[in-house]
């Protein structure tokens, strides 16, 4: 799950660590009043989405006036922001955060993520932080450095200072940065995050380290742990059929394809779009059921499916384990009998009751095309919706 920007700098405060002063805006009127108490000479107008390369995508705007602050408001409130991690269609700017301008000298990369091949959190930082961290990832990776952190001990102190040196912070400022490092490294084992960047962090005029950006992406299996961390969630960001597929302990992703697909397991799942692929169909989902769905759940996957409009015909893929053919076979139907299923219908059933589920579908009276084996159902959904 991600937050929003002004949500991240509000949990960094809480441990110490150094962010402007800033207020979110739903509208002008809130972002010049939210202007008018920074009281700053300089205040930054920014778009809150969850994607990064805002800035980039004219979603950060400098303001020197209340008039420049309300004129900029009512042009990002509304707009359609298109950047390298929205994809095409964009994500509509929906809120503000209008917080203090800072007097930026240089500018830095931090943060924190789970390395799998060592499985501990690791620290990365770059003095070549900014807009194009990730041409620097690409092109010069060796200005990127890391700090793999032992999960009994924690971020040591002597760890955040080697990487402030190596980041090239001026020597005064480094206790500072190592000290807003174990604050950050706090927040994120607090909060069970799975991603914190900043970037950029900033050392300004007056000799602070600051975290100008604020990016936060929580573990969704902790968050029953963190009710705090859920009240910032914001459906508007998400895909509604992803929320609804969350309601049912559905595995529910949104890709831009026409084949619905619903599969039980997840490596069989991207096992099954990757053979959609092959004979040149595209998926338009990617579902992992579970091992212990019920009818009814099936029936709630199908109907999210559906109510994709660019669906054009689904193929289910199950390998009965814990999971029984016959518990989807019933859900298969009821789900079609309910929804009125009017396009095509393939489905491949194998595993635990596999002749009951082939049973129960042949004598539901349903248009199913049946297929033996995984590769047999994917060409034939591909023939059909072609």
């Amino acid at each position: 799950m991600n937050i929003h920007e002004y949500q991240g700098k509000q949990i960094l405060k809480q441990y110490g660590v150094a962010v402007p002063e800033g207020h979110v805006a739903f509208s002008p009127e809130e972002a010049v009043k939210a202007a008018k108490e920074l009281g700053t000479d300089v205040v930054v107008v920014k778009a809150q989405i969850h994607a990064g390369g805002r800035g980039k995508a004219g979603g950060v705007k400098l303001a020197k006036n209340l008039d420049e602050v309300r004129t900029y408001s009512k042009e990002l409130l509304g707009k359609v922001l298109v950047t390298h991690q929205t994809g095409p269609e964009g994500k509509e700017v929906k809120r503000l955060y209008i917080e203090a301008g800072s007097d930026i000298q240089k500018e830095y990369y931090l943060g924190l993520v789970l390395d799998r091949e060592t499985s501990r959190v690791t620290l990365m930082g770059s003095e070549e932080g900014g807009m194009d961290i990730e041409e620097v990832a690409a092109n010069t990776p060796e200005r990127l450095f890391y700090e793999e952190i032992d999960p009994v001990v924690g971020l040591t102190g002597f760890q955040a200072r080697r990487m402030a040196f190596n980041m090239n912070i001026p020597a005064k400022l480094v206790n500072k940065a190592s000290k807003l490092m174990l604050g950050l490294y706090q927040a994120y084992t607090d909060t069970d995050a799975a991603i914190v960047e900043i970037n950029p962090l900033v050392v300004t005029g007056d000799g602070q380290v600051v975290a100008l950006d604020a990016k936060f992406n929580f573990d969704a299996n902790s968050l029953y742990r963190h009710p705090e961390v859920m009240e910032m969630r914001d459906y508007d960001e998400e895909d509604a059929k992803e929320i609804e597929a969350s309601k049912y302990d559905l595995s529910y992703i949104s890709l831009d394809g026409n084949i619905g697909c619903m599969v039980n397991g997840a490596g069989l799942a991207m096992a099954t779009m990757d053979t959609i692929n092959y004979y040149g169909g595209s998926p338009a989902n990617f579902l992992d059921v579970g091992g212990g769905a019920t009818a009814e759940k099936v029936t709630e996957a199908f109907k999210i499916i559906l109510s994709d409009q660019n669906v054009k015909g689904i193929f289910v893929n199950i390998f009965g384990g814990i999971m029984k053919c016959d518990i989807i076979a019933e859900g298969v139907i009821q789900a079609a009998k309910e929804v009125s299923l009017s396009v095509p219908l393939v489905v491949r059933l194998e595993g635990t009751n596999v002749e009951l589920g082939k049973k129960l579908l042949n004598e539901s009276g349903l248009d199913i095309v049946a297929a033996g084996t995984m590769a047999e159902g994917a060409k034939k959904i591909v023939e059909l919706v072609g």
